[in-house]
C-alpha cells in the first residue's frame, strides 16, 4: 500500500476531515468550483477524469444538480470518500481512453483536475486526445494543474505529493501545459485562464473547441 492511503486510514472516521484539511493547504476547492460554475453555469452530461476518492465529484453534484455525472479513475479506491447524493452519479473504474471508445462526443462538460502531473509524460497527449474525443461538439473542458516553479510552496507540494502518493510525479510549467492543450484542442480553443487560491501555482484553463 502507498504511504498516503495507509496514513489516512489510521484516522478512521476523521479521515474525510483530515483529507479535506490537507487538500486546503494547496487548493481552495470551493474557489475552484466557484470559478468552474462561472465559466460553465449549467451542464447536463459531466465527465470527471481522475476523480480519485470523490472530493470534486461531491461538489459537482451540488453545483450541477440536474446533471448526470460520470466519475472515472484507475485507482481501486475510486469515490471512497464521496458523501454526496448518488442520484445520477456513477463511479467507473476505467481510464478515459476506454470511455472515449464507448462514448465519443457525449459530454458537454469534462473536468481534469490535478491529474496530469501523475501521468507519465509519454501518455499525457493521448489522455488529452481522448478527452477531446469524449467532448461534445459545443462542449467545455476545464483543466487544472499545479505549475512548477522554484518557490518554497512548490517544493513542499512536490515533496508531500511524491511521498504520499508514491507516484513518480512530474509538474509542468504554464507554457508546457498550454503546449499540451494546444496540440489536442488547438490554441484558439483556450479561451480563459485563472489562478486559484491560496497559491499562484494553481492554474485553471477553460477550453472550448
Amino acid at each position: 500500500m502507498k504511504p498516503g492511503p495507509f496514513i489516512r486510514k489510521m484516522f478512521g472516521p476523521f479521515e474525510p476531515r483530515i483529507s479535506a484539511a490537507y487538500r486546503s493547504i494547496y487548493l481552495d476547492l470551493d474557489a475552484f468550483i466557484g470559478l468552474m460554475q462561472r465559466w460553465q453555469p449549467s451542464a447536463s452530461m459531466i465527465l470527471e477524469v481522475g476523480c480519485g476518492e470523490g472530493a470534486v465529484t461531491e461538489r459537482l453534484r451540488t453545483t450541477y444538480p440536474g446533471a448526470k455525472i460520470t466519475a472515472i479513475d484507475i485507482t481501486p479506491r475510486i469515490g471512497r470518500l464521496y458523501r454526496g447524493s448518488l442520484r445520477d452519479v456513477e463511479f467507473i473504474h476505467s481510464d478515459v481512453k476506454e470511455i472515449a471508445k464507448k462514448n465519443p462526443g457525449r459530454y458537454d462538460l469534462v473536468i481534469l483536475s490535478d491529474v496530469l502531473h501523475h501521468v507519465p509524460v509519454g501518455f499525457r497527449q493521448e489522455l488529452l486526445n481522448s478527452i477531446r474525443t469524449v467532448l461534445a461538439a459545443k462542449g467545455t473542458f476545464i483543466f487544472k494543474d499545479w505549475q512548477r516553479n522554484r518557490t518554497p510552496i512548490h517544493w513542499l507540494c512536490y515533496a508531500s505529493d511524491r511521498w504520499l502518493t508514491g507516484d513518480p510525479i512530474s509538474y509542468m510549467t504554464r507554457d508546457e501545459m498550454r503546449q499540451h492543450l494546444a496540440i489536442s484542442f488547438d490554441a484558439a480553443s483556450i479561451v480563459a485562464e485563472a489562478r486559484v487560491g491560496p497559491w499562484w501555482n494553481n492554474i485553471a484553463t477553460l477550453i472550448r473547441p
